[in-house]
């Protein structure tokens, strides 16, 4: 699916994202500790590496992790980089336009992000991915830097006979473009710091998430169950060229600031 492209996603792109997360060749492994390993790969279409993450976790299943990225309520109570997340309409009952804009330690500029969202269950194995385009109702922000999401998505798989059992494996994997100019140690920080990180606060939120949603709309969830969904169809005049979803500032040069500047904010 290109970039800016809105369409209902078919078995070819989800095949993309699966071959992206099950095949490793000419990726590097920067990372493999406690159950989370942690490759990354040059490409073509940015400076910055893809970024694939997987972990395996044996105490969750499959349908609650995908639960858990699914639920936009849940989600806030979990992700700590969150500032705001928005589902703005529907394409059909497998797909969406959504933002999120999220939180980056001062003094660097925090970023959003518009996106297609599209998903499929199937059964022992599920499937979401997005990539970026350009929604009318939500134009660039002052306070963010807007974001580019080439493809960004997770592969749940079962890792035992029944989806109802707890074991599961999620690999996630971005090509992704934070634009500014963030510095080195910044993209190197994100690669070998935060992603484990990332993985580490996945499980807890599905450890904690059947108990949530018990007290909270528990017979409601939309991506299992279409005829929930009250989003918007989407209007086709609402879709813009990508390359008009640019910021409103000239672009923020970010490569003088420090890793220590950084750490300051993040202990206060």
């Amino acid at each position: 699916m290109r970039l800016g492209e809105v369409r209902s996603a078919d078995d070819e792109d989800f095949e993309r994202l699966r071959n992206l997360c099950e095949r490793h060749d000419d990726w590097r492994l920067d990372y493999n500790k406690s159950g989370t390993m942690v490759w990354t790969k040059a490409n073509d279409v940015s400076d910055f590496r893809m970024v694939k993450i997987r972990g395996t976790y044996d105490d969750v299943r499959a349908v609650t992790l995908y639960d858990v990225l699914h639920d936009p309520v849940y989600r806030k109570s979990w992700d700590p980089n969150i500032i705001e997340g928005q589902e703005i309409c529907r394409i059909d009952s497998n797909n969406d336009i959504g933002y999120y804009a999220m939180h980056l330690p001062k003094p660097l500029k925090n970023r959003d992000f518009v996106t297609q969202r599209s998903w499929r269950d199937l059964g022992s194995e599920k499937i979401i991915f997005n990539h970026s385009v350009n929604h009318a109702s939500v134009p660039p922000k002052k306070s963010f830097i807007r974001g580019t999401s080439y493809l960004t998505g997770y592969h749940i798989v079962s890792t035992v006979d029944s989806g109802d059992r707890p074991g599961c494996q999620v690999t996630y994997v971005t090509q992704s473009d934070p634009k500014g100019q963030l510095p080195v140690w910044a993209v190197n920080k994100a690669t070998q710091w935060l992603a484990p990180k990332v993985i580490s606060k996945l499980h807890k939120a599905c450890t904690g998430y059947d108990e949530w949603k018990a007290s909270n709309n528990p017979m409601y969830k939309p991506w299992l169950h279409p005829e929930q969904n009250t989003l918007p169809v989407l209007n086709k005049a609402d879709i813009l060229p990508i390359n008009n979803n640019n910021t409103n500032e000239e672009p923020s040069d970010e490569t003088d600031i420090t890793e220590d500047q950084v750490n300051e904010n993040l202990e206060r």
